[in-house]
């Protein structure tokens, strides 16, 4: 089995990439496959609405990262979108990620049913809940399971590495690699 992590920070290896990387550690532990494919320097051009991809299961265009990255996405046991919080929500660059890729979807149906998901948000003050809603109603609009933990999947922090001093935060994280790693396996279980 197998997991992607996208960071959808413009920061490569800054506080969501330790988040997921935190969430990494535990379905390590339970013998899972992981991946981090961070955005920093990355384009993900927004959709542009023509409906090409339907029936061809990617994205038609190719300059940008969106269809390397969707065709991981479609491969993988399981899904961990994280962002930081910009304006009060996730990125652009995850933003357009979630938009192309749930054209991609809706005209392909089936494309992402019974992975596992769960969103993360790194977070200097307000504005997670949001980001976490809009990472969800993906997954859920999609046929994903979600996974989900003792709290909010969001951690504190401002500069990178100041998420690692929400002590709550990162247990949460852990808590959500130990329940997502639980349900993959059931889930395989039941095949």
């Amino acid at each position: 089995m197998k997991v992607i992590g996208i960071n959808g920070s413009a920061r490569k290896d800054g506080n969501t990439a330790i988040i997921i990387r935190t969430v990494f550690e535990e379905l390590n532990k339970a013998g899972i496959e992981t991946e981090l494919i961070q955005f920093a320097g990355e384009v993900v051009e927004p959709c542009k609405g023509c409906f090409a991809c339907k029936g061809r299961g990617n994205c038609v265009f190719r300059k940008d990262a969106f269809a390397r990255v969707f065709q991981k996405m479609t491969e993988a046991d399981g899904i961990i979108l994280g962002s930081p919080v910009y304006s009060a929500d996730v990125s652009a660059t995850m933003k357009a990620l979630l938009e192309r890729g749930g054209v991609v979807v809706a005209t392909n149906p089936g494309l992402l049913r019974h992975k596992v998901g769960a969103a993360v948000a790194a977070v200097r003050r307000g504005g997670g809940m949001t980001a976490i809603d809009t990472m969800n109603h993906f997954f859920l609009n999609k046929e994903v399971i979600i996974a989900g933990s003792t709290y909010w999947n969001m951690v504190y922090g401002r500069v990178p590495g100041d998420v690692l001093q929400d002590e709550e935060g990162i247990s949460n994280m852990r808590n959500l690699g130990q329940n997502m790693a639980w349900l993959m396996r059931k889930l395989h279980e039941s095949e």
